[in-house]
C-alpha cells in the first residue's frame, strides 16, 4: 500500500481507516497493521494513531486486543455511535413470543416528500417495506420503511419474507448517524386496521432516519401498539 502524505492528524488517520473499512478495503476479521506500520505510513506520531483507532474501536469499528492486534468487527456488532434495537429482541426480552408478518415490498421511485425529506436532488429508487411485529399474536409495532438503493444497492434483490427489514439492514451495514423523532399520531385507516386500534386513536409513532457517511440509508416510521411504553436507562 502507497505511503500516505506525511504529518496526517489523528482525524485523518480515522478518516481514512474507517474509509478502508466500509469500503471494504480491510474486510470483517481483518487485522489491521501494527501501530508502528501505521505510524510510518502516515508520518505520524503512536500517540496521534493510537488515538484515531481507539475513537473508531469506541465507536464500534475496531476491536483492539493487546499481542492480537486491531481487528476489523463484522455487523451487526460493528455499529457506529447508535445501536439500532431489534423489535424482535425487544418483545422476546419481555417473555413473549415474537412472530413477524410482510405486508407487501416494492422497489419504487421515492415519493417527493421523502426526497425532500432526505435532501435528495433528482430521481432516486428505495425499497418499500411494509411489515408487522406482533407480541402472543398481538399486533405490537407496524413498520413503514424504505431503504436508499443507492446507499444499499442488494436491497434490489432482497426478499423480506422471513427478516424484518431493519434486521435485516443492521446485519448488513453499519450507520454513522441517527436522527429519531418521536410523537403521538392518531391512527388512520389504515393504522387502526392493521394494530386493530379505534380509528383516530392516539398512537406512538417513531420515525428514524440513518445515514451511513452521509449518504442516506433509511427512513422508517414506526406505530406502535395503543399502550406502549418506552424506556430507556442511561
Amino acid at each position: 500500500m502507497s505511503r500516505q502524505k506525511d504529518n496526517k492528524s489523528f482525524r485523518d488517520i480515522k478518516a481514512i481507516v474507517l474509509e478502508r473499512i466500509q469500503s471494504g478495503t480491510w474486510a470483517p476479521d481483518a487485522i489491521l497493521p501494527s501501530e508502528s506500520a501505521l505510524v510510518t505510513e502516515f508520518g505520524s506520531t503512536r500517540t496521534t494513531v493510537n488515538r484515531a483507532l481507539r475513537e473508531l474501536a469506541e465507536e464500534g469499528y475496531l476491536e483492539r486486543k493487546r499481542k492480537a492486534g486491531t481487528r476489523v468487527l463484522r455487523a451487526p456488532v460493528r455499529h457506529a455511535r447508535f445501536a439500532i434495537p431489534l423489535t424482535r429482541v425487544e418483545i422476546e426480552g419481555t417473555g413473549a413470543r415474537y412472530r413477524y408478518a410482510l405486508i407487501g415490498a416494492e422497489m419504487r421511485d421515492m415519493p417527493d416528500w421523502l426526497r425532500a425529506r432526505l435532501d435528495l436532488r433528482g430521481a432516486a429508487r428505495a425499497a418499500h417495506v411494509r411489515a408487522l411485529h406482533y407480541a402472543d399474536g398481538k399486533p405490537f409495532q407496524y413498520e413503514d420503511r424504505w431503504i436508499v438503493e443507492a446507499s444499499v444497492p442488494e436491497v434490489a434483490e432482497a426478499d423480506f419474507s422471513d427478516t424484518g427489514p431493519n434486521e435485516w439492514l443492521i446485519e448488513r451495514i453499519p450507520v454513522s448517524n441517527v436522527e429519531l423523532s418521536f410523537m403521538a399520531t392518531r391512527a388512520d385507516q389504515t393504522v387502526a386496521a392493521l394494530m386493530d386500534a379505534p380509528l383516530g386513536e392516539p398512537i406512538f409513532t417513531a420515525e428514524r432516519l440513518t445515514w451511513l457517511r452521509g449518504q442516506p440509508v433509511t427512513f422508517a416510521r414506526l406505530h406502535f401498539a395503543p399502550g406502549y411504553r418506552m424506556t430507556t436507562r442511561i
